[in-house]
């Protein structure tokens, strides 16, 4: 008989627990559900908060969002689900940077601690309670982290990066197509 692992254990609450939330905000943008504007809110969001193309943005969010915390909170495909999420989460934190740090004043605190928490996750792995284990971690290698991470961090840096060029250009300068 093999003993409960408090780490392993410790790990599927956080695992499930921050997938549970990502999965439900994600969820509200892609279908509308708990009281979500959908796939044609978040567009006009997205739009409204100068994010270009917006609906590709809009799905991107809704995806990474619901996709990522699925998958983090099944324990699949960790890295990636973690990578995932956190690109997510870096461009919520970018809209609410303006307003500061804390949540209450319209701040980033929340997306943030969403973005860290999915990434050491991801970096950490998902335990023996996950179906990475089950699976023998054929989605869970070193180099899927590292790939993974990257890919997230050049995503999130370009969308970011275009949203900012967009904000700052004037009425008589065209926008950065990126082009």
């Amino acid at each position: 008989m093999t003993c409960i692992n408090r780490r392993d254990l410790g790990l599927l609450v956080l695992r499930v627990g921050t997938g549970a939330v990502l999965a439900a905000h994600g969820s509200q943008k892609l279908g509308g559900w708990f009281g979500g504007g959908g796939i044609e809110g978040t567009t006009a969001a997205m739009e409204a908060m100068g994010f270009d193309p917006p609906r590709h943005s809009a799905l991107a969010a809704g995806l990474g969002e619901t996709g990522g915390g699925i998958l983090l909170a099944l324990g699949l495909a960790t890295p990636a689900a973690g990578a995932a999420a956190a690109g997510t989460m870096a461009g919520a934190v970018a809209v609410h940077a303006p307003a500061g740090f804390f949540a209450t004043g319209g701040g980033y605190e929340y997306p943030a601690f969403l973005g860290f928490t999915a990434a050491a996750i991801g970096v950490t792995g998902a335990g023996r309670y996950s179906l990475d284990h089950a699976t023998g971690h054929v989605l869970d290698r070193p180099w899927v982290v590292a790939l993974a991470f990257a890919g997230s961090a050049l995503a999130a840096a370009a969308v970011v990066g275009r949203r900012a060029r967009g904000r700052t250009a004037g009425p008589d300068e065209p926008e950065d197509t990126g082009a």
